[in-house]
């Protein structure tokens, strides 16, 4: 099988260094960039299968980064940022991170977070990865309204038109539509779709489902303030 190929893009030399050997000794293929410019020729060149982006680097910043890749890849993108209450965090998942890590980082919280980011989107994600599938309903057609979920084609038509979404956007509406009307919190959502299992930050949901929204319309995912949300049936 082949290894998975990791693009690490970090100005700290220290970090970066020690963070691609740590990554190789778990069994990644590393490409290490010191600047955004530079990371975007490697992830243009070399299309690797997850992205980890730091937010502030120089020539462009992490998030413009994100965002250029995001315009052409739905590529799973980490983001690492120093501060978990910083605006940048939110910034990043706005312009289409799928998670975020925040610094400094364990390397064992690193790499859980990496395999579970490749498991949502069918990789390998390195040695001992798990064969764990999405959660969804059976296979056929869900309708909602003027919107269509093809859960066997992995599909979601709205008035007819076809809605590109990123695979984590998917997963997150196929536990929705496989319980339409059904409250799910946003620690379940955490479990089940960003497959976590100990308490993450509530704002990767809130995000993600602010960005579903847009794609499959605003009133379509109702919050119930102080539980979570839901699909409406």
């Amino acid at each position: 099988m082949a290894e998975t190929h990791v693009l690490f893009v970090e100005d700290d030399d220290v970090i970066r260094e020690a963070t691609q050997l740590a990554l190789e000794r778990d069994g990644f293929t590393v490409t290490a960039m010191p600047d955004g410019l530079s990371g975007l020729e490697a992830f243009r060149a070399q299309r690797p299968d997850i992205a980890l982006l730091d937010v502030m680097l120089p020539g462009m910043d992490g998030v413009s980064l994100c965002r250029r890749i995001r315009d052409e890849s739905t590529v799973p993108v980490i983001m690492l940022s120093a501060r978990a209450d910083s605006i940048d965090v939110v910034l990043g998942l706005e312009a289409g991170a799928d998670d975020y890590v925040t610094k400094p980082f364990d390397g064992s919280v690193l790499m859980a977070r990496i395999r579970a980011v490749l498991r949502r989107f069918g990789h390998a994600g390195g040695p001992g990865a798990g064969d764990e599938e999405p959660a969804a309903a059976e296979g056929g057609m869900l309708v909602f309204g003027d919107l269509e979920v093809d859960t066997e084609g992995m599909e979601v038509r709205r008035a007819g038109t076809t809605v590109a979404l990123t695979p984590t956007e998917m997963r997150l509406l196929l536990e929705f539509s496989s319980a339409p009307g059904t409250v799910l919190s946003r620690d379940k959502l955490l479990e089940r779709v960003w497959d976590y299992g100990w308490g993450g930050d509530t704002r990767v949901v809130d995000v993600h489902v602010q960005r579903l929204r847009t794609k499959i319309g605003q009133d379509r995912i109702e919050t119930v303030r102080g539980f979570g949300y839901k699909l409406k049936g």
